[in-house]
């Protein structure tokens, strides 16, 4: 790397390594969990994706509970996550929340910085579709019991349900008026 100082092109040291082979191989291991865990919970909203355009009830609740178990696991690695960073923090003299990438990599050998790097864009890749799923998981589900709900107001009109779900007459519905039609503008 060079710096231009006073019209002379002048090499700038390059930063220090401090090589620790066990943070580096302890944040490599992590970083696998990671992934592992990752492609779990994207299975796992793949499948509840499939199971909500089915309206499979059952294993849409199924799913759920994986992904809700998934969801913990995640928790405890993000605790791992963060003793880890307290640690490659306390070697670089920064805050644990100031630790980045390129910060960390000078703690590690250049094959496993290049891993690492590899590994934490696979990560973020993964996790950005996850998201894209979930967000698109509960709109379909925020459909579906649009329709649901839609269709108990119908059913509600002409002798329907209550709020139990026992069938109720029209007599005894306070209900008046069937909405056929609900627009917003």
């Amino acid at each position: 790397m060079s710096v231009i100082a006073d019209d002379q092109q002048v090499d700038a040291p390059a930063p220090s390594r401090r090589i620790d082979p066990l943070l580096s191989a302890d944040f490599l291991a992590h970083l696998e969990t990671q992934i592992a865990s990752a492609r779990r919970l994207l299975a796992i909203v793949f499948e509840q994706g499939t199971a909500i355009r089915q309206r499979d009830v059952q294993n849409v609740v199924r799913l759920a509970g994986g992904l809700q178990a998934e969801m913990h696991r995640r928790e405890v690695l993000e605790l791992e996550r963060v003793e880890l960073l307290q640690r490659a923090a306390a070697q670089l003299g920064v805050g644990p929340g100031d630790v980045s990438m390129s910060l960390l990599e000078r703690l590690m050998d250049p094959g496993s910085a290049e891993r690492a790097h590899a590994s934490g864009a696979a990560l973020r890749g993964m996790l950005t579709e996850i998201q894209r799923e979930h967000r698109t998981n509960r709109a379909l589900m925020q459909q579906e019991l649009a329709f649901l709900d839609h269709l108990l107001r119908l059913a509600g009109a002409t002798g329907g349900y209550d709020a139990d779900g026992d069938h109720c007459s029209r007599r005894n519905s306070s209900r008046t008026r069937i909405r056929v039609f609900d627009l917003e503008a």
